[in-house]
């Protein structure tokens, strides 16, 4: 499976991947997953929000548990982010035929789409639909880099952008989500073992700062006359470390776009995305509220305007208690641990009893192609997710 997965949506310049939503390199990741499904004899579905399912039992019987994760990347991701999940599940599933084990409840495999929010700027937006926790309206007036909205794509890929929305009868299906993830982070490395479980999710969200000065030219204008808004953004790129380091949170600017954007020209308008995650809704607030003020008070001293918009938000996920600690139970034992990074486990958690499971990763990097786990590692996170699936789904 990793093998034939491997080399969809793979740049050979940079050898990551740019899997994006509703692409040619999205639809040869979801052929994949419906022939893994089909060469199982599952029963393959789309749901109203483009999110693939391959059931085996009754879809309709409820109770139903549910693994999987996303088959699509942040630009020039890494190749484990969201697929070890789904590559495992399907592994999982073979493990405990393997095993003889008798199946009591429905079990299901899923891939939701546009996970990483990498081409409309939104995460997790198939499982937000799904949930309800983005409207009809907010998602048809999703846009890309190149102008093209979320109802074209979906389009051109062939699905029906009408259909989308909340999907309440499908999620009262679901009786247990866990979703396997590569660990982001090293806290199993430090460890030392090779699985772990999630406690909760931090509070995270990303903003938009516009920061607009003045164009001219680069070679004639004086240094005192200039309202350079690339001088506030860099600025506030400074002040984001600093915040995020005062609170023991993070916060990072990792995308950027100039007007004119000319080596000669003095930019008209900076715009830079803002991510910023911390343990507790508090801390958040701080930093997000200290990276805003730096930018006002130094947009004074340049003579520049700026303005900020909370683009996404998804606070605090505490994963239910009892299903953490019975996986946890299951697994002997296992490190219990928070993450900072997002995921759809998160979002169903507000209707659907939710889990997930960590691999380690032994250098921490995620979201590049230097993203890796070892295969002991990855066995051993197929045969947790199958011990765990057994004691929720088999007699």
């Amino acid at each position: 499976m990793w093998r034939d997965l491997l080399p969809l949506g793979r740049d050979a310049g940079s050898t990551g991947y740019r899997r994006y939503a509703w692409t040619g390199a999205d639809a040869d990741c979801r052929a994949w997953f419906r022939a893994q499904a089909e060469a199982r004899g599952l029963t393959y579905e789309v749901d109203r929000n483009g999110n693939q399912w391959a059931w085996l039992g009754d879809p309709d019987a409820g109770d139903a548990v549910v693994t999987g994760s996303h088959l699509d990347s942040v630009p020039d991701g890494g190749a484990f982010d969201g697929p070890l999940g789904v590559v495992s599940s399907f592994a999982a599933l073979d493990e405990l035929r393997d095993r003889g084990a008798v199946f009591t409840r429905p079990l299901a495999i899923t891939n939701f789409g546009d996970e990483e929010g990498a081409r409309f700027g939104l995460a997790c937006v198939g499982s937000r639909l799904a949930a309800g926790q983005l409207t009809v309206e907010k998602a048809h007036q999703l846009t890309d880099a190149d102008g093209i909205s979320l109802p074209q794509a979906m389009e051109r890929a062939g699905y029906d952008p009408e259909a989308i929305g909340a999907d309440d009868e499908r999620l009262a299906r679901i009786g247990a989500f866990v979703e396997l993830h590569v660990e982001q982070g090293r806290a199993l490395d430090l460890s030392g073992d090779p699985v772990g479980v999630a406690s909760a999710i931090w509070p995270h969200g990303r903003w938009r700062f516009d920061f607009s000065g003045e164009a001219n030219h680069a070679g004639t204008t004086r240094l005192e006359d200039r309202r350079d808004p690339m001088l506030t953004y860099a600025q506030t790129v400074l002040a984001a470390r600093e915040q995020a380091a005062r609170h023991g949170a993070l916060a990072t600017f990792g995308k950027v776009g100039v007007e004119p954007n000319g080596v000669n020209a003095i930019p008209s308008l900076v715009r830079g995305w803002l991510d910023s995650r911390a343990a507790d809704q508090e801390t958040l607030d701080a930093v997000v509220g200290g990276i805003e003020r730096a930018a006002a008070e130094r947009a004074r001293t340049d003579g520049v305007d700026v303005s900020v918009t909370r683009e996404s938000f998804t606070p605090v996920v505490e994963f239910a208690h009892d299903l953490r600690d019975r996986l946890a139970k299951m697994l002997g034992g296992v490190p219990v641990l928070p993450t900072g990074a997002g995921h759809d486990a998160g979002i169903l958690s507000a209707t659907v009893p939710t889990a997930m499971l960590f691999v380690r990763n032994p250098t921490g990097v995620s979201h590049s192609p230097a993203e890796h786990a070892a295969e002991d590692d990855c066995v051993a996170g197929v045969r947790a997710l199958a011990d765990v699936l057994e004691g929720l789904a088999c007699s």
